[in-house]
């Protein structure tokens, strides 16, 4: 033991030219092999989350649940992953990152299986809430991974062949689900990812190797994790049943609203309170690439998930078809994702510079929202398939990469917590998204179909607020209204998260473009030990320091440049601010 510790600190010493000198460098193959398990787990838990889009108004019909239980079976799932994302991410920074995101895996689609189980909205709900608790784990661990064993320089490509892993998943769930809805019972969808994610744990187990990291003093901080989280649940509760059960100015809209204010500002005061310790860390708002990554990630969040979340009930209502084409009708979209996030991040891992690419995948995602807002029932599905790439293409140049602008400033201690706080802010502009919009669709909806059926003479009671309807059963006239009702208020939907995409656009134009690092999270580790020791370790100092090497030798490429200052100190000098 004592002859390799201290080889190995021999090897990684000042003097040498690097912490991984004398080490081979990985091969492509190599890397991908450590990332597959990752890859894999995230496949797994978005399969299991995207698997039942495309037959939610099916199964909501089924288990006689209202439009509104429609947008909380979506809501719940993001409130959860919102609500847990940064605590995951705080944990990163804490404790074993390998056993966590297993944990997140196994809860997430165990959670799934149960869902398919339910008897009534009120259990699906429930059971889709605790799924989106393994989302938000593994929303928070999947990129603070790759960030460990590959450096923001090449991180690019890797960010790109995650977000061609999410399209995969996201085009073959809806697809998969439909199919299986339409062949075999909705209950099904719950189940497929069984099987996949005893695979994913598996892979994880025998690629993934990580050093240990020591906890040192932090501690979860539980009193700001419960205001934050009851501060956004008031809010969302408030958003959801304003304007149907209540009116949106009311005493219960500012006893809500005020309430929630209120709960979110003492835990920013917590927050502030705890320094480094909180789960969200106040003192990365004073860096401005992250404040803008933040407002760009809710304007991303609002316009993806508040907006596409309802396409199903445009295909399937508005236009009659089956689950099945549903599903099928997303492949546009998600092509889109796919093409440029693996092509834009070969670009930017090539170039070193992202910038100008977010830019463009803003005006691209504001485009393809302004396109989508002139749709009605009667668009044929080759026009609305257009639009929906051109939003593809959008999301794809913009999402993994505002995660890589944050992480490349972050020190390496704080990518966890950083990471998880931006994805945060995405998941939480998605799950307000989805409230909002989905008042919006319930009011144009209830509005168009009173109007319509008013002038047929029909009173059948039909309206937004009643099980979702069976377009296929009704009689013609009223099937007509009913289509042309739903066709124009998913389009007023796109039409209202169109100007948060420019929102978008504006924070990467204000963005400063700072050099990508040449160094993985565990390589700056390294470097960190020899600095604080100053070139002669302690025998712990030491025992650690031949486990970051071990783990080094496993997971990280290494780097042919010189070693680098560490982020932090790069920013202080103000080296390539564009």
């Amino acid at each position: 033991m004592t002859t390799t510790t201290e080889a190995t600190v021999a090897e990684g010493s000042p003097s040498g030219t690097g912490p991984t000198a004398g080490k081979p460098a990985m091969t492509r193959r190599e890397t991908l092999e450590a990332m597959s398990g990752i890859l894999l787990g995230m496949f797994v838990a978005l399969l299991a989350t995207s698997v039942v889009s495309s037959s939610l108004p099916k199964i909501v019909s089924e288990l006689h649940g209202s439009g509104s239980s429609y947008t909380w079976v979506v809501t719940a799932t993001l409130l959860t992953t919102t609500i847990t994302t940064p605590i995951w991410g705080k944990l990163a920074d804490m404790t074993n990152r390998k056993l966590l995101v297993q944990v997140a895996l196994v809860v997430a689609v165990l959670s799934s299986a149960a869902a398919g189980l339910s008897q009534n909205v009120g259990e699906l709900i429930l059971f889709r809430a605790f799924q989106g608790i393994g989302a938000g784990g593994l929303t928070a661990l999947g990129t603070v991974l790759i960030a460990d064993i590959v450096s923001p320089r090449e991180r690019g490509k890797y960010m790109g062949l995650m977000g061609g892993v999410m399209a995969i998943s996201m085009v073959g769930g809806p697809i998969l689900g439909g199919t299986l809805t339409d062949s075999i019972g909705w209950r099904w969808d719950f189940f497929v990812g069984l099987p996949f994610a005893i695979v994913a744990i598996a892979v994880l187990q025998k690629t993934l190797h990580l050093p240990k990291r020591t906890k040192g003093d932090s501690k979860i901080d539980y009193w700001g994790a419960g205001l934050i989280a009851a501060g956004v649940a008031l809010l969302l509760l408030w958003v959801t049943f304003a304007g149907s059960n209540f009116d949106w100015l009311s005493w219960q809209t500012f006893a809500m609203v005020g309430g929630s204010l209120v709960l979110l500002a003492a835990a920013a005061l917590v927050e502030k309170r705890l320094g480094t310790q909180a789960i969200i860390p106040m003192h990365l708002f004073k860096n401005r690439t992250f404040v803008l990554a933040v407002i760009a990630s809710i304007a991303v969040g609002v316009a993806m998930f508040g907006s596409t979340v309802f396409l199903s009930q445009y295909i399937q209502i508005a236009k009659g078809r089956t689950p099945t084409e549903s599903g099928l009708l997303t492949i546009p979209m998600v092509a889109g994702m796919l093409v440029s996030s693996v092509v834009v991040g070969q670009l930017i891992a090539r170039t070193g510079r992202y910038k100008y690419f977010m830019v463009a995948g803003g005006a691209l995602l504001t485009t393809g929202l302004l396109l989508m807002s002139t749709i009605d029932y009667q668009t044929s599905f080759v026009t609305v398939g257009i639009f929906l790439a051109i939003l593809g293409i959008g999301v794809g140049m913009l999402m993994q990469n505002l995660v890589l602008a944050v992480q490349n400033e972050l020190d390496v201690h704080e990518v966890g917590a950083g990471t998880a706080t931006v994805a945060f802010f995405r998941t939480l502009g998605g799950t307000i998204g989805v409230s909002v919009l989905g008042a919006v669709l319930t009011t144009k909806v209830t509005s168009s179909l009173t109007e319509g059926l008013a002038k047929l003479g029909v009173t059948t009671g039909l309206s937004s607020g009643s099980s979702l309807p069976e377009v296929n059963t009704l009689p013609g006239p009223v099937r007509t209204v009913v289509e042309r009702a739903y066709g124009d208020g998913v389009a007023e939907i796109f039409l209202v998260a169109a100007p948060l995409a420019l929102v978008t656009v504006i924070a990467c134009l204000l963005l400063k473009e700072i050099p990508l690092g040449t160094k993985s999270g565990v390589e700056l580790m390294l470097d960190e030990q020899d600095g604080a020791a100053g070139g002669g370790l302690t025998a712990a100092q030491a025992e650690h320091r031949a486990e970051l090497d071990a783990a080094m030798s496993v997971v990280a490429p290494t780097s042919s440049e010189e070693p680098e200052p560490r982020h932090a100190a790069r920013q202080d000098a103000g080296v390539g601010q564009g």
